[in-house]
């Protein structure tokens, strides 16, 4: 592996999984076993080991020449595996507003300081908005953001915020935590968020919360349309469907208690 042809950055990272799979053939391993088998300098081999035991992958027994992987990867599966459960119940949940609206469905969760989709369907629609899986947005300016801040304290909704400009996308964006505060405290009476043209103009969203089964909202579910085809005397209907979806997502996730 030492005389790889692979760009710089691809050779590492496949030094890095190299090493995390010997390392998981065997309890542990010292470093001039492992650069044996793997064909790598034991200096390089030395370098990989210290900065993945930096990270919490790799553990050393005191100064043993022994290492071993540690159950952060395991971590990292079940987080993985949670939400994978969480997108195939979601789904179905999804087509079925999907098929009684035809509109733009998002599921999304909280990532760092900004919201991030993990699954959507697309509006019928040839004017409907454009998203994509994976893409962030931020928390201030939209329905799921607000309603994965809502049940935090204020002082959470402060630290995730402090270093986020409140950008203006629109004339209707929120233009500090102070306001967002407000905004949040109508949303833990109501159990439903809106975005009201505040990320893009002419847009309209909302969205209703996903609980875990220790009562914490973990997604947010919106329906997303253009103002020119919302109808403000469907709002209640709206809400009604997220929120109906909303509660049988998290009781099948083992939350029997959901607000609306």
């Amino acid at each position: 592996m030492e005389k790889s042809t692979q760009p710089e950055a691809v050779s590492s990272v496949l030094k890095v999984f190299s090493i995390l799979q010997a390392l998981g053939e065997q309890k542990e391993i010292g470093v001039s076993e492992l650069s044996q088998r793997l064909m790598m300098s034991k200096a390089t081999t030395y370098r990989f080991l210290q900065t993945m035991k930096s990270m919490g992958f790799v553990a050393q027994e005191g100064e043993a020449d022994k290492y071993k992987l540690t159950l952060k990867l395991f971590e990292l599966g079940a987080k993985s595996l949670e939400y994978v459960d969480l997108i195939d119940l979601a789904d179905k949940e999804m087509r079925y507003i999907s098929e009684k609206t035809n509109e733009a469905l998002h599921l999304g969760s909280l990532d760092e300081n900004a919201i991030i989709y993990i699954h959507k369907i697309d509006s019928g629609y040839n004017l409907r908005m454009q998203s994509r899986i994976g893409r962030r947005n931020p928390l201030y300016s939209t329905a799921i953001g607000k309603v994965l801040l809502a049940e935090r304290d204020e002082q959470f909704v402060r630290d995730t915020l402090q270093d986020v400009e409140f950008i203006k996308h629109t004339e209707r964006t929120l233009e500090n935590v102070e306001q967002l505060l407000e905004e949040l405290a109508r949303v833990r009476t109501q159990h439903f968020a809106e975005d009201n043209e505040e990320q893009e103009p002419g847009l309209r969203c909302i969205a209703a919360p996903v609980y875990d089964r220790f009562g914490h909202v973990i997604a947010g579910l919106s329906m997303s349309l253009p103002t020119i085809r919302f109808d403000e005397q469907r709002m209640g209907y709206y809400v009604d469907l997220l929120q109906t979806a909303g509660r049988n997502i998290s009781l099948q996730l083992g939350y029997n208690h959901y607000p609306a």
